[in-house]
């Protein structure tokens, strides 16, 4: 059952508003009855894209403008990557204020950061902070963690992205080039209980999806956030992410377009179909999502996160992973009107 708005008028600041991403963010808070607050680093932006709005620019290196952006604010939603710049900076500025944080970061060291230095003060402050609560690391976390039911422990977890294309926006290409130039051009995969870094290629291997999809050729070892946010709760050693090849080409066009409006949401045709497999010893669970515009779709992944965490729904403090703070199934169940999830039997 979908959470009702919690405390219908409170404020959210959306770091980076004026985004891709951010604009759906924005979007969906209003549909929910809570009010966006637009701030980011171009004061500009914010008044042509928000006119009439409490627009709040904040320079991500002023810690004073930060401060006066997240006042008498229930939660901040970080949405401006690339987040190894602005994650660390958003999430400072929230512990002063004593509010929780989500992002919607994609890139995987900017996640192994926000764990891996932010994890102890926050749970000692009784924080909240939720990285990757997005497309890539929060829905395949709650996929996987909704799969696992009674598991404790899992050999494999695999998940698949079938996508129709991928017109990748300024944001997403920047960030990848930040995360390549980060780990010096390899690439990375979750191996035997950790990260291995590698400088070969990435296997190219046959997926077949359930209907309509069918066999694709996808890229193995096509390393998303899912490595940094399943392990971080699931006993699972082997995390590995695959993505149809047509969709991996054209994130790594140098042509490459942006997404287009086809419909007054602002959504693009581009649709997704995730496959979860998670396998112990003989034993294999299935779970397939579906639905329209992965960016668009974040949008209320994350907002259904902060309402969440607003109406005290969580599990757990810190800095924690989707499936770790949040009951998965509901969760899921919650986003049916934007994801359909159902057993894959097959």
């Amino acid at each position: 059952m979908a959470v009702q708005p919690s405390g219908s008028g409170q404020k959210v600041v959306v770091y980076g508003a004026y985004g891709h991403t951010g604009r759906f963010v924005v979007a969906e808070l209003r549909e929910r009855g809570l009010v966006p607050v637009p701030s980011g680093r171009d004061a500009a932006k914010l008044a042509a894209c928000y006119p009439g709005l409490d627009i709040r620019p904040a320079p991500v290196d002023d810690p004073a403008a930060l401060d006066r952006a997240l006042d008498g604010a229930a939660a901040v939603i970080n949405c401006a990557g690339p987040f190894a710049a602005t994650a660390a900076p958003v999430i400072e500025a929230a512990l002063r204020a004593a509010i929780p944080y989500v992002d919607v970061a994609a890139e995987i060291e900017a996640n192994i950061d926000t764990f891996a230095n932010f994890a102890d003060r926050a749970h000692a402050a009784g924080a909240v902070v939720v990285p990757a609560m997005a497309f890539y690391g929060g829905l395949g976390d709650l996929l996987v963690t909704a799969s696992m039911g009674d598991w404790t422990t899992a050999d494999e977890a695999h998940i698949a992205y079938g996508l129709s294309s991928w017109h990748p926006t300024a944001g997403t290409r920047l960030a990848g080039k930040v995360s390549r130039e980060r780990r010096n051009g390899r690439r990375i995969r979750y191996t035997n209980g950790q990260l291995e870094y590698r400088d070969d290629a990435p296997p190219t291997l046959e997926w077949t999806f359930p209907a309509p999809l069918g066999t694709r050729t996808v890229i193995g070892e096509f390393t998303m956030s899912d490595v940094v946010t399943i392990p971080s709760h699931l006993s699972i050693p082997e995390v590995r992410t695959y993505m149809t090849a047509e969709a991996a080409t054209d994130l790594s066009a140098p042509d490459a377009s942006a997404p287009t409006a086809i419909d007054e949401r602002g959504r693009s045709a581009q649709t997704f179909l995730v496959e979860v497999v998670v396998r112990s010893g003989d034993a294999e669970r299935r779970v397939v999502a579906s639905g329209q515009d992965i960016y668009a779709v974040t949008a209320p992944l994350a907002v259904e996160a902060v309402q969440r965490i607003l109406n005290g729904q969580t599990k757990a403090t810190g800095v924690a992973s989707a499936g770790e703070i949040f009951d998965a199934p509901d969760f899921l169940q919650a986003l049916s009107a934007h994801i359909t999830v159902e057993p894959n039997r097959r």
